[in-house]
């Protein structure tokens, strides 16, 4: 399957708003933030950002450092046009995760979006290895995933859904568990998913060998 294409298919089809994952506020993603205690300055990276408005949040609370990826340009666009002029101020970067070359180094990585989609076991260990290359040591790695008892498919798509034990088996000894919470999204029309919110630190590489 081209990724690439579905998710710009997906984005095609309906507008932002109207997805499953929408959220008019991403209070816990916002709440975890907050809770690391990084500096407004610091450089944070959303990957899978796409259409959401965790960066206009971000934005507003006075972070200065923020860069959305994508896989779909169509994604990253609509949210240029509703930010306007402030989009200017977020560096944007289309690109299949796993094939990103990391540039810098982020005081904090966010996902919401991408991990529990990549069903093969090469494609999230490649995702683990940008993501060790990307974060700075005791940067903070924030992950929503669909829960142990949230949905099998999403956009058409099949997933892998995480507890805590699953989502620590992925990423190794190099990062620490700081703590989980659960988010029972609503969906636009009132259906609910389920997610897992897993928050850690990075120790850095040497701490998993």
């Amino acid at each position: 399957m081209n990724r690439k294409k579905h998710w710009d298919t997906v984005y095609a089809a309906k507008a932002p708003d109207q997805l499953s994952w929408h959220q008019e506020t991403p209070r816990i993603s916002l709440d975890l933030i907050e809770q690391t205690g990084v500096a407004r300055e610091d450089a944070i990276i959303d990957v899978g950002g796409g259409a959401s408005v965790l960066a206009d949040h971000l934005l507003a609370l006075g972070y200065t450092d923020l860069t959305v990826l994508d896989i779909s340009g169509r994604a990253l666009q609509a949210a240029r046009l509703r930010l306007g002029g402030k989009g200017d101020r977020v560096c944007w970067i289309e690109s299949d995760i796993t094939m990103l070359k990391p540039e810098r180094r982020y005081a904090l990585w966010h996902d919401r979006a991408v991990f529990h989609f990549l069903t093969e076991p090469a494609d999230r260990a490649k995702y683990v290895e940008i993501l060790k290359n990307s974060l700075a040591t005791d940067g903070f790695f924030l992950i929503g995933a669909f829960a142990a008892d949230g949905p099998t498919r999403c956009s058409g798509l099949d997933v892998v859904r995480y507890d805590q034990r699953g989502i620590c088996a992925e990423l190794g000894e190099c990062f620490r568990l700081l703590g989980e919470a659960a988010d029972p999204h609503q969906t636009p029309w009132g259906a609910e998913q389920k997610f897992a919110f897993f928050s850690f630190r990075y120790l850095g590489n040497d701490k998993g060998s």
